[in-house]
């Protein structure tokens, strides 16, 4: 799941963040992220068969944990790229004692609110 650039944020669900930090190969993932990596690149640092790989990718951006880019090839075979999409999480308890999460992101840079706009305007075409 890629996230619009463009769309308003809201934080996703406490059951589906709290859920992605409890799987241990996500955790693995986040770990193995000091950088944006390829799919690929993490088989190879997280020892996760690729199966495996890819539904816990998909887990972790739909909790936006994770950010999903494009790398841009030219010879056309482009790959997505994952970030680590938050700086802290923090689950809160209101006057009613219901629990919440926030979601605390780093801030983008110009350029990669650009190439992010301009991923998703490619994926259009």
């Amino acid at each position: 799941m890629v996230r619009d650039p463009l769309g308003a944020e809201e934080d996703p669900d406490l059951d589906t963040v709290l859920g992605a930090l409890y799987d241990e190969d996500c955790r693995a993932i986040v770990a193995a992220l000091d950088e944006p990596r390829t799919a690929s690149e993490l088989v190879e640092r997280c020892d996760i068969p690729r199966s495996t790989l890819y539904r816990k990718l998909d887990r972790l951006t739909e909790s936006t944990l994770l950010y999903e880019g494009t790398e841009i090839r030219q010879d056309g075979s482009h790959a997505g790229r994952y970030e680590v999409d938050f700086k802290e999480v923090v689950v809160t308890r209101d006057g009613d004692r219901v629990l919440d999460v926030e979601i605390e992101r780093p801030a983008r840079r110009a350029d990669e609110r650009l190439a992010e706009l301009w991923s998703e305007v490619r994926k259009e075409l």
